[in-house]
């Protein structure tokens, strides 16, 4: 039973039409928090992930420019939460290669604006902000921590990594209750078609449906640790439940390889990819190799979370969720 309105708890979440703000609303709502969830443009054909998940009508949607700190301040002042995810920010590698300032401005400008607006408000809330195992680099042979040195490689990962500084900074130096959680791959169908995962999926059941003869991929032999995306925002919302500020990994700890992902999404339709997938070199980045493999020690025995859903199902359940998608749409078409 959740609690009065007058008592409830109040969570604003930066970003919440994205894959991992619907999927915390989603946790938050049904441990009776109030929801208020940014957006910088809140137009309808935005909500569908808090649609499809039901609580649309349960957020209260509001607009917000993280480039305006007046306006993050009066926003904290207005709804006074206890607990703010930052979540928003431009989330693409490729697009960070084509647009770095836009990008540094979303994630670096966007999480000090946001500090130092929790800084000086009267009651300061509690911050989470997302980072990316993108910060680490690549090519790395030993498992990364929270303290493990950074070496980005590209202006997505630099971005986060100057906004895991800021953060620290304002921990250490105004004594915040502020905190990264370092974030690997996630998936979920949430997730924009543009992401290679659900391009995919859903290039995997269009084949299978006979609607389409080939998948054109960049470099098979990347590496990554692919998780649940609704698990990960559960390790978020318990990281500011501690009692103390601190910065953890959030992964299944276990990392595999694209072409290893890509045999899984076709093994689930008794498909062979190797008769169906095409390397094209469109789609191969530089410096994009083998993420590191993440250490959980501190996140398991602070946090109480592992992760419980690993690569080989998050591809199945891709597929599972585009398939139904493709019989939908036949159904109402016919």
């Amino acid at each position: 039973m959740k609690p009065p309105a007058a008592h409830r708890r109040t969570a604003l979440i930066c970003g919440v039409t994205g894959q991992d703000g619907c999927y915390l609303a989603a946790h938050l709502l049904a441990h009776g928090y109030r929801v208020i969830g940014t957006s910088r443009q809140p137009d309808p054909q935005r909500l569908a992930g808090l649609r499809r998940l039901g609580i649309a009508e349960q957020v209260h949607l509001t607009p917000l420019d993280l480039a305006d700190q007046s306006a993050i301040a009066a926003m904290l002042t207005r709804y006074e939460p206890q607990l703010v995810f930052h979540l928003a920010a431009q989330s693409s590698v490729a697009r960070s290669l084509e647009r770095p300032a836009e990008t540094f401005e979303s994630i670096a400008t966007a999480t000090r604006h946001l500090l130092e607006a929790v800084r000086t408000t009267a009651s300061p809330p509690r911050l989470f902000v997302a980072g990316s195992s993108e910060m680490f680099g690549t090519g790395r042979t030993e498992a990364v921590t929270p303290s493990s040195r950074l070496a980005p490689q590209n202006p997505y990962g630099m971005a986060k990594a100057t906004a895991f500084e800021i953060v620290r900074e304002y921990r250490q130096r105004h004594g915040l209750f502020a905190c990264t959680g370092i974030l690997f791959n996630h998936e979920s169908p949430l997730r924009p078609q543009p992401y290679v995962t659900q391009k995919i999926a859903h290039g995997v059941c269009r084949i299978a449906a006979g609607q389409q003869q080939k998948l054109h991929l960049g470099d098979l032999s990347i590496e990554r640790d692919w998780g649940w995306a609704p698990e990960y925002v559960v390790a978020m919302e318990r990281m500011l439940s501690q009692d103390t500020p601190d910065d953890f990994l959030i992964a299944t700890g276990q990392s595999q390889r694209l072409e290893t992902f890509v045999a899984e999404a076709f093994r689930s339709v008794s498909l062979d990819w190797r008769q169906h997938v095409v390397r094209d070199e469109r789609f191969v980045r530089p410096h994009d190799g083998g993420h590191p493999v993440a250490a959980l020690e501190k996140t398991a025995s602070t946090l109480g979370w592992n992760a419980t859903v690993f690569m080989p199902e998050v591809a199945r359940r891709l597929v599972a969720t585009q398939q139904a998608q493709l019989a939908a749409g036949r159904q109402r078409a016919a």
